[in-house]
């Protein structure tokens, strides 16, 4: 009587055990399907906020129906066997917890999903978008999302949250002597994210370092910038709060500087050529005439006399600077063999005893 009675505990388990995995599946395919027809119909309309809920809410969604799943079968076989000493406070908890969990991991994958289609919404209507500072605003909420998840997961289990954070606090003086470069490359991030110096994309260069490159990522530890070389620089942020930063990417213009050097015997030459030059600059399409141009001889030098120009180019890309710079350099060669001169080079005079 008592094997027969033990046997059918046993079936009467198997039968739940079967019914609840049998329940999880139906319940993990029925939302697969219900969400998946609510993606097209939602992808139809130009509303991109309903598309991140419905993107965020399916995993968070399948995980809390397993974590609920594994709670009932535990107290399925609890009820039935006694092997573990579990009690159905316990369990209870564990299933706010599963809860708990399901929302941060939603609430988390919504504010990540919600910068993607902010920064894509911005771009397909042609808005400047600084992609650093609204990957710097979800990261602080997602963080927000996970300590206080964790706080109120540890509070659920009986845990005291005032307790957890004296400890912290203690801790936290310890971890911060023993990580003062971590919290400083941190604290080096946060600076980055909100003077906003330079973004992802922006080519910078440092002059107290060798440094010059492309921003590809800034992390909350270290900047990745990809040299000229096409090489990838890892730098701490730290760094970053103790050097000078040139950010050549938000120039208006690119400046012409040219000193050129003419024979001395070109001397009575050189006002006619600095006033053909002038007007050759003023007439020029692709300077910009707003900015300030100079054309002056300058000094006489050991085998020369020079002038110089500065001029500004109505350009900020650096291979189209080179074009209109090569133009405006021929063209000075032009007038000046129009004037019947030479550009110097340095000569030797031999005297012969």
């Amino acid at each position: 009587m008592e094997n027969l009675l033990q046997e059918y505990n046993i079936n009467h388990w198997l039968i739940k055990f079967v019914l609840i995995i049998f329940i999880i599946i139906f319940i993990n395919i029925s939302t697969r399907v219900i969400l998946s027809t609510l993606k097209k119909q939602f992808s139809k309309t130009n509303n991109i906020w309903d598309d991140c809920i419905i993107d965020s809410i399916y995993k968070p969604f399948t995980i809390l129906i397993w974590i609920l799943g594994i709670v009932f079968t535990l107290e399925a076989f609890n009820s039935d066997f006694k092997i573990f000493n579990i009690s159905n406070d316990f369990l209870i908890n564990l299933k706010r917890a599963g809860i708990i969990l399901s929302i941060a991991l939603f609430l988390n994958n919504l504010s990540r999903n919600f910068q993607f289609a902010i920064i894509k919404n911005n771009k397909t209507k042609n808005i400047d978008v600084d992609e650093a500072t609204y990957e710097a605003i979800t990261k602080i909420i997602r963080l927000s999302i996970i300590v206080t998840s964790g706080l109120i997961i540890l509070q659920t289990f009986g845990f005291s949250i005032s307790g957890v954070l004296a400890f912290g606090g203690i801790g936290g003086v310890a971890v911060g002597f023993a990580a003062k470069d971590m919290l400083a490359n941190f604290f080096g991030g946060l600076m980055i994210y909100l003077d906003r110096p330079f973004r992802k994309g922006d080519w910078i260069r440092s002059p107290d370092r060798e440094l010059e490159g492309t921003v590809e990522n800034i992390g909350w530890r270290q900047t990745s910038i990809r040299n000229f070389r096409k090489n990838v620089i890892y730098i701490p942020n730290s760094v970053f709060m103790n050097i000078i930063v040139e950010n050549p990417s938000r120039m208006t213009h690119r400046r012409i500087r040219e000193v050129i050097g003419l024979r001395y015997k070109d001397l009575p030459k050189m006002l006619s050529i600095v006033e053909d030059v002038k007007i050759m600059i003023s007439n020029h399409s692709d300077i910009d005439h707003n900015q300030t141009t100079i054309v002056n001889f300058d000094s006489y030098n050991d085998s020369s006399i020079d002038f110089f120009i500065i001029t500004y180019a109505d350009t900020t890309e650096w291979a189209r600077y080179h074009e209109i710079k090569q133009d405006v350099l021929m063209k000075i060669g032009e007038i000046i063999e129009k004037n019947n001169a030479e550009i110097a080079f340095p000569t030797r005079v031999e005297i012969q005893e």
